[in-house]
């Protein structure tokens, strides 16, 4: 299998444009996904009666094949972006929900009890006790999320978008290699790369971590 470089050449500023909207697409979808489950996560974590149901409901929606949920989706959203971020927000819920109840889990009570004995309030103690502590235990779970929204955006090809997919679906048309390789390299270099992002931003939100190492 050989790489046609000239081709790549003459069609670098389309793979920009296609690694910048396959970039957009994955992280609008974590957004999303983690504006959601913040607040879902809280109260599974609080209301254990409700914590079985809401994971429940994640993981069911979780089995849902790729190319099947973005098809149920077609008919309310049509072939747009708003699909493919819709589909991937699904997506990642399953893996921000629990690890966020898990993080929320491994808060030391007797942690909690002394930011309320010296008079915080529930809503204070959450955003500055809880949700710090538990931010690596999240930060693990946005980062698979990451990794995992942008492998599968290529899988919104099949609606019309797709970002770098799009080169999958022309080279195995004109059984062309070179476009899907350049596909696939720049996939996992991004994958590698918002990784490493959000390595660094946990190391810069996570000070305490630094000064206990």
């Amino acid at each position: 299998m050989t790489i046609d470089w000239s081709w790549i050449g003459d069609h670098t500023d389309d793979l920009a444009t296609l690694t910048v909207s396959h970039l957009q697409a994955a992280l609008s979808a974590v957004a999303f996904g983690v504006l959601i489950s913040l607040p879902l996560a809280v109260v599974a974590h609080r209301i254990r009666p409700l914590r079985g149901f809401l994971l429940g409901i994640s993981n069911v929606l979780f089995t849902i094949p790729s190319i099947a949920i973005f098809v149920l989706l077609l008919p309310v959203s049509g072939l747009t972006r708003t699909t493919t971020v819709i589909g991937l927000t699904v997506y990642t819920l399953v893996v921000l929900l629990r690890n966020t109840v898990e993080g929320l889990d491994s808060v030391p009570a007797k942690t909690k009890e002394a930011a309320t004995a010296m008079g915080t309030r529930p809503l204070r103690t959450l955003l500055t006790v809880e949700f710090p502590l538990a931010l690596p235990v999240i930060m693990a779970g946005v980062r698979i999320a990451t990794v995992m929204s942008i492998s599968l955006v290529s899988v919104a090809t099949y609606i019309g978008d797709g970002g770098l997919g799009q080169l999958f679906t022309d080279g195995f048309q004109r059984d062309f290699p070179t476009p899907v390789i350049a596909g696939v390299v720049l996939t996992i270099l991004l994958a590698v790369v918002a990784d490493a992002a959000l390595v660094a931003v946990q190391y810069v939100l996570t000070p305490w971590r630094r000064r206990r190492a």
